[in-house]
């Protein structure tokens, strides 16, 4: 029996980690010949503010030290650590006790962030970081383009690529569904991401302002978490924009129905910790054109113009610009549609994921 215990964030909330980490104890606890068990890093509160430091986030992570305890009894230490300095060394004791211990430790990093703060650390705060990360027996990252997070702490060869996936219940999109999608009648935009300034939600309800006073015929959905330090004004653009409307946060059935009902996704991201949005995998699995920025991992995962479009950052007039561009192109936006959808079917399942990580913790 192989024991693992996987330390990370949970949802709630849910983000790209949190439902990746579900994903994969929810996975091996109906795995035969493994055992696994979690501790559940995630703050019960969200804000933009990662890599903050708060003495609510201090007492927090210090009361996690407690379930330590697991790591007697587990064989495989499967990490996902933040991206900042705080982010790694709230995971200290973990990591010490796992190599004292001579667990084997996987670190898991989801974006492209931690290569950066390495570089911008000095002085013993880059030692700590260095030291802490160096006890890697493998580390994982989301694509090939993304291995430099960890090249700095292990040998290349200890680097394992693990794409994201999308869950399997939203691969069961109806024909009369896609159909409806190719009619491109017209955009049904989503937005499907924690509304945070670097997803780029400003630029994209600064872009449905546009439309509006054009009188452009859309409809769009915007869905997540608001960060609490721009609900103002986030909720101003709510109160203004006539056919966009607030859904609050999806999962499961209302994420699906969600991803159905549209058949353009939009995320203009510039987040520094962005890695492989699951988001812009779900959306191409339900048969949407993506517009997206070319950022971190993105274009490991998407082609400009094959699976939809890149946009340029901080650029909502762009965004209308593509919007445009796909209603007086309906045959190239039909066939990036279709493409999405096959595309997704054949590389993004979960069990792909499962079966690709079982090879890293057994190799």
């Amino acid at each position: 029996m192989l024991k693992v215990l996987l330390i990370g964030p949970l949802p709630e909330p849910t983000t790209g980690v949190s439902l990746a980490n579900k994903v994969v104890f929810e996975s091996f606890k109906k795995t035969e010949g493994y055992q696994i068990d979690f501790i559940n890093t995630s703050l019960d509160r969200f804000d933009e503010s990662l890599g903050a430091l708060s003495l609510y986030k201090i007492w927090f992570y210090l009361k996690l030290n407690f379930f330590a305890y697991k790591i007697f009894t587990s064989k495989i230490i499967y990490l996902t650590p933040g991206q900042t300095f705080f982010g790694v060394v709230k995971y200290s004791l973990f990591i010490h006790l796992s190599k004292l211990l001579r667990k084997e430790i996987i670190i898991h990093v989801h974006g492209n962030h931690l290569g950066e703060e390495y570089k911008t650390l000095s002085g013993i705060k880059k030692k700590i970081f260095k030291n802490l990360l160096k006890h890697t027996s493998k580390g994982v990252v989301l694509s090939e383009s993304l291995k430099g997070n960890m090249s700095p702490f292990i040998e290349q060869k200890k680097i394992h690529v693990l794409y994201n996936f999308v869950e399997d219940h939203l691969y069961n999109i109806e024909e009369n569904t896609v159909n409806e999608k190719l009619k491109l009648l017209k955009p049904k935009i989503i937005f499907l991401s924690n509304l945070m300034q670097e997803k780029g939600v400003f630029e994209l309800l600064d872009s449905l302002k546009i439309l509006e006073k054009s009188n452009f015929d859309y409809e769009a959905k915007v869905a997540g978490n608001i960060d609490k330090d721009s609900a103002q004004r986030i909720n101003s653009y709510f109160k203004e924009l006539k056919n966009t409307a607030y859904i609050g946060v999806v999962s499961g059935d209302e994420k699906r129905n969600l991803l159905s009902w549209g058949n353009v996704f939009i995320l203009p991201t510039y987040y520094k910790m962005e890695g492989q949005p699951i988001s812009i995998l779900e959306a191409m699995a339900t048969g949407n054109i993506i517009i997206t920025t070319n950022h971190a991992g993105i274009p490991d995962i998407f082609s400009n113009k094959k699976n939809g479009f890149f946009v340029r950052k901080n650029d909502s007039q762009h965004i209308v610009d593509v919007l445009m561009h796909i209603v007086e192109n309906k045959e190239t936006s039909q066939k990036i549609i279709l493409e999405n959808i096959n595309e997704a079917k054949e590389k993004y399942r979960v069990s792909h994921f499962i079966e690709s990580i079982k090879a890293i913790f057994e190799a």
